[in-house]
């Protein structure tokens, strides 16, 4: 008579290690699991609490920050740790993110508000102007003597007080503009393009004065607020101006190419880098509008929820969503399919954000605000920061997808989507949402006892 006997190895069912997961051997018939939709519901729920937990996206401030209003701030394409930033006084400051500290204090680079700063495609290089009409290079690294930093001939005899190891190396100007208001470096050539009080004008490096200048774009010789380089196409620009004009120009040709106006004026405009067809600007209307250059009658998204005119934005490098910020002390993040924001960061001391930028590894946020600080945030609020193991990148991911297949449910919704915000900007947004409502009611009765058919809906992406 054979009886037969199960048999298993011990390596089966023993762990190598006492750091191993236990081995469990399941029966993966969903008849034996009834109840297996409504556990993942609860570690959906439970996940979203615990991202919510977690969430703590300010990190640091960097030093003391500056003396007055932080205005302008750029970081290098091709590093992670320099940054540098530049305020109302006209001073600049140099900043090693890693350490969070002020690697070098330039008072006096500037007589005015500096207005635009920016890197040049070397990283080392970078490059400000500012209300005093003049642009000058700096360098990020020291080369160690003094005297190797040269001066260009134009400039005063008072600015050579202000000669460091780190420049000016060279001051740019032209006798025909009063004011730069933004400036910026091309992609791959060594130029730059600074929108002034009186024209948009290209620049080498090697030259103290312009290499061509453009006025009277579009029949209108109007200020222009901030010009930003396409990434793709070499010669196209993008322009804002302050007929609340948008408009894109040849710079090989010196033609304009395309120009719509919108209700109010914008203040800010970037390029999406991985997308260089499409572009966002910051209205003075509180709302962010997405366009595509090949059709620029009307936006391709509208992003909503600030309360405030919106001063800066700028692009993750992964191109998937952009950070924004203005006149309601808050930064809001938008990602680039959807027209509300996925987080909002604020705190009780910070005033009008005047400038924001992401780093090279798209995981932080450096905001510049108005009460004189720079403030370090985490792009994903919940995020840890430092080396996780295995098994705490496992379960994060496990975590992440039970919240993407759950967040249509509604307790799941409320957890991971509701946002503290300060009181009066609860408040400013209740009152935007009457007002709106009372308009839409108007329009409706409107074109309800209209009689002449003129009073139609229209759709907002076409008012």
């Amino acid at each position: 008579m054979k009886i037969k006997a199960l048999s298993r190895s011990n390596a089966s069912t023993t762990r190598e290690t006492s750091g191993d997961l236990r081995i469990h051997h399941r029966n993966l018939d969903p008849t034996h699991h009834p109840l297996q939709r409504a556990r993942e519901y609860t570690r959906a729920v439970t996940s979203a609490k615990i991202d919510r937990m977690f969430a703590k996206p300010f990190i640091a401030s960097l030093g003391e920050g500056h003396r007055d209003g932080v205005t302008a701030s750029c970081v290098s394409k091709n590093a992670l740790v320099p940054f540098v930033s530049g305020s109302a006084d006209g001073e600049i400051r140099i900043w090693d993110l890693g350490e969070k500290n002020i690697v070098k204090d330039l008072p006096g680079a500037h007589s005015r508000r500096i207005t635009g700063m920016v890197f040049g495609n070397d990283g080392s290089t970078f490059y400000s102007c500012a209300d005093d009409g003049r642009i000058k290079s700096w360098k990020v690294y020291p080369d160690g003597d003094r005297n190797s930093s040269t001066i260009s001939s134009n400039d005063d005899a008072d600015e050579g007080d202000w000669a460091t190891p780190h420049g000016p190396i060279m001051t740019y100007r032209s006798s025909a503009i009063g004011s730069f208001k933004s400036i910026d470096y091309h992609w791959s050539e060594q130029q730059f393009a600074t929108a002034s009080d009186c024209s948009v004008d290209i620049w080498d490096p090697e030259r103290n004065s312009p290499l061509v200048s453009f006025t009277d774009l579009w029949g209108s010789d109007d200020t222009s607020i901030v010009v930003r380089y396409n990434p793709a196409e070499r010669n196209l620009l993008g322009q804002c101006s302050m007929d609340r004009g948008i408009g894109l120009f040849d710079a090989r040709s010196g033609s304009s190419l395309q120009k719509t106006i919108l209700k109010m004026r914008s203040n800010c405009l970037e390029w999406n880098p991985m997308e260089p067809m499409n572009f966002v600007v910051g209205n003075e209307d509180y709302n962010a509008y997405s366009f595509d250059m090949r059709k620029l009658d009307r936006p391709t998204m509208i992003y909503k929820g600030h309360v405030g005119a919106i001063l800066a934005i700028n692009w993750s490098p992964t191109g998937r969503e952009f950070v924004s910020g203005g006149y309601d002390k808050s930064i809001r993040i938008f990602p680039h399919r959807k027209g509300k924001a996925r987080d909002i960061y604020h705190t009780k001391r910070m005033q009008r954000v005047f400038t924001l930028n992401y780093t090279a590894d798209h995981k932080y946020i450096v905001s510049g605000s108005d009460d004189t600080n720079l403030r370090l945030w985490k792009a994903q609020a919940s995020e840890k920061i430092g080396q996780m193991s295995a098994r705490e990148e496992k379960s994060m991911e496990y975590r992440q997808a039970l919240i993407r297949k759950y967040q249509h449910m509604p307790e799941v919704h409320k957890i991971h989507a509701t946002r503290k915000v300060p009181k009066i900007i609860k408040k400013q947004t209740e009152v935007a949402q009457i007002q709106k409502e009372s308009q839409q009611r108007k329009q409706a009765n409107r074109a309800k006892y209209d009689k002449s058919g003129k009073e139609q809906f229209v759709s907002e992406r076409k008012k």
